[in-house]
């Protein structure tokens, strides 16, 4: 796969910064044909000992950001006709995580956004689904506790986190034309 790459950095939680941003984008590329949604970061606490603003910067960055970025995409994309949004949730969303009320209360939410956007945009070709991986390898998953890491492992049948490379593999199962049929599904 070839290609031209490019870096625009803005705060997802800004509603301002991002339109403008998506607005630079599709006038650099001449459109936009797929957003995949990826933002997120944790502030784990237990509820009693959570602070309000570790509360809103996990809603702001992860449920904020979301709407944000499929806003402005979705924007582009039905002026085209035609497009592809894939939100990134989390398990966490479904099952919950203990000290992690915000963060799972945050890819809940973006589980139900994706559901209502992709009746929304449908009619006019644009597909709007969501991926809820488990624990996945990054920078983020990394700073925890060994002890931690491990007891998740545990809860693993294959017994190994999920690589990066493994979320596009996932997310670039959406992308064909043939896929146009999937709105609103949840992948986990």
């Amino acid at each position: 796969m070839g290609g031209e790459g490019r870096v625009y950095q803005f705060d997802i939680a800004d509603f301002e910064a991002t339109s403008q941003a998506f607005d630079r984008i599709g006038s650099d590329f001449g459109g936009l044909d797929v957003l995949v949604s990826n933002a997120g970061v944790t502030r784990d606490q237990l509820l009693v000992r959570m602070k309000l603003a570790e509360w809103d910067i996990v809603l702001q960055t992860n449920l904020s950001g979301t709407f944000n970025c499929n806003r402005a995409a979705a924007r582009t994309m039905l002026r085209q006709r035609s497009g592809r949004i894939i939100n990134i949730t989390s398990v966490a969303g479904l099952t919950g995580n203990p000290g992690q009320t915000n963060y799972a209360a945050s890819k809940a939410g973006i589980v139900g956004f994706t559901k209502a956007l992709a009746k929304e945009l449908a009619p006019r070709n644009v597909t709007v689904n969501a991926v809820a991986p488990g624990f996945i390898d990054t920078d983020m998953t990394q700073v925890l506790p060994d002890a931690q890491r491990q007891a998740v492992l545990q809860q693993i049948p294959a017994a190994r986190f999920g690589t990066r490379k493994t979320l596009r593999r996932v997310c670039s199962f959406f992308l064909p034309r043939v896929r146009s049929i999937l709105l609103g599904r949840l992948f986990g």
